[in-house]
């Protein structure tokens, strides 16, 4: 088995990483929303890739939960239930 000749140095082994640092990702604004985005990716604001919807948002889920309460609310206003007085005539 290869077994090293020399102890690698403290600053020759610390060159190795050196490089390995960080990078700052670059923020892009989204043409839809015109909310910072990284680049390459949907827009977590909007859901919007390339001009086109891809994604389903928060704020879009809202508006549909939103609408089907109303909806539900309504339909309960619209449906009157039997009175129970009827229904008790009905069983004698």
């Amino acid at each position: 088995m290869p077994v090293p000749k020399r102890k690698r140095s403290r600053p020759r082994r610390d060159k190795r990483f050196a490089n390995k640092h960080i990078s700052v990702i670059e923020a892009a604004l989204c043409p839809t929303c015109k909310e910072p985005r990284t680049s390459h990716q949907v827009c977590k604001a909007c859901g919007h890739y390339k001009g086109v919807k891809i994604m389903q948002t928060s704020a879009d889920r809202m508006l549909k939960r939103t609408a089907s309460r109303k909806s539900k609310e309504a339909r309960k206003a619209t449906y009157a239930p039997p009175s129970q007085s009827s229904s008790s005539e009905s069983s004698e």
